[in-house]
């Protein structure tokens, strides 16, 4: 297997569910300042140029959602993802969607503003607007935090990719500061970031 990769970005997603699941993998940096996801070669297997991207044999997947839930079912034995059947599977489904289709782009809102300069902030986003997406967050959190209760893990009694892909996206969440009045995400967030596989995945 080979995985096209780039620090901070959603690679890192994949790159950990791989780590965790303890597989040979090739890494494949592209270094994203050099325009490197630009090439004709990585363009040949992503055309349009984004990341994450991973080369299976003959499977090539480039959406960080299909790519996690491939993985975790590629190697069952693992036991990252619920068994097929299993009365936890469907919650598990419901937990990478929403992370990716929800979550996701909640957060990214915020992300993108913190880089605009001081004085596009408030030229380029009302405070209507910015009470808006504040409002849908809250309501995102809200609802993995009682999904949550007071469990380690999304789905059953054991670490799974869902707690993989929710973890490092609430990991951002935390990072700008949008965890405030949710303290039980920001103990799952750091709970979860301290997995030996997480150090190989940022860091390595």
């Amino acid at each position: 297997m080979k995985l096209y990769f780039a620090p901070r970005t959603r690679a890192v997603r994949p790159r950990w569910l791989l780590e965790e699941l303890g597989v040979p993998y090739e890494l494949v940096r592209l270094d994203l300042d050099r325009q490197e996801n630009t090439t004709p070669s990585y363009l040949a297997v992503n055309p349009l140029g984004e990341l994450p991207a991973l080369v299976d044999g003959d499977v090539t997947l480039l959406e960080t959602l299909a790519i996690c839930l491939h993985l975790a079912d590629r190697f069952p034995e693992k036991r990252l993802a619920p068994p097929m059947g299993s009365a936890e599977r469907g919650s598990y489904y419901q937990w990478m969607a929403f992370a990716e289709a929800r979550l996701d782009p909640a957060v990214m809102e915020f992300y993108w503003d913190a880089q605009l300069p001081e004085e596009q902030k408030t030229s380029e986003r009302s405070e209507e607007e910015s009470a808006k997406h504040r409002t849908r967050l809250t309501g995102v959190l809200d609802f993995i935090d009682v999904g949550l209760g007071g469990r380690e893990f999304l789905v059953g009694a054991t670490f799974t990719a869902a707690d993989v892909v929710t973890a490092s996206i609430l990991h951002l969440a935390h990072k700008l500061m949008l965890l405030d009045g949710h303290p039980r995400l920001v103990e799952y967030v750091k709970r979860h970031s301290q997995r030996p596989a997480v150090r190989r995945a940022v860091l390595g």
